[in-house]
């Protein structure tokens, strides 16, 4: 089993319980872990036989930017869930979404949430 990893992956989006952060927007972080078999890639040497980080990135970016949701759990199951459908050989696909702008009077790196969806969990 491999991995294609796509990290730090920066989107500027409107989620957020606030309403300010549905009018202002702010930028997140996302690192995407997705497990899938390619032994038939390293054979053939043919992007066709795995999948491209390139076509995660842009489902990743399309689902992510394509609404407001109150809550990052939520945005972050969105593009789990869209990225083990459009992508039938992946396995299990982890998302860790990070939100550093986060409206707390603190100081902090990021808040964040993980999530991973297995293929077996989808039946």
């Amino acid at each position: 089993m491999e991995k294609i990893i796509i990290k730090g992956l920066k989107l500027f989006a409107y989620h957020g319980v606030n309403p300010e952060e549905k009018v202002d927007g702010q930028n997140f972080v996302l690192d995407i872990t997705a497990l899938l078999n390619v032994d038939k890639a390293k054979q053939t040497d043919n992007i066709n036989d795995t999948v491209s980080y390139a076509r995660i990135l842009k489902t990743a970016r399309a689902v992510f930017c394509a609404e407001k949701y109150d809550l990052i759990e939520t945005a972050a199951n969105k593009v789990g869930m869209a990225i083990m459908n459009e992508y039938p050989t992946i396995d299990s696909v982890t998302v860790l979404l990070m939100k550093p702008e986060a409206p707390i009077k603190a100081e902090f790196e990021y808040v964040a949430v993980e999530e991973t969806i297995n293929r077996e969990d989808l039946v």
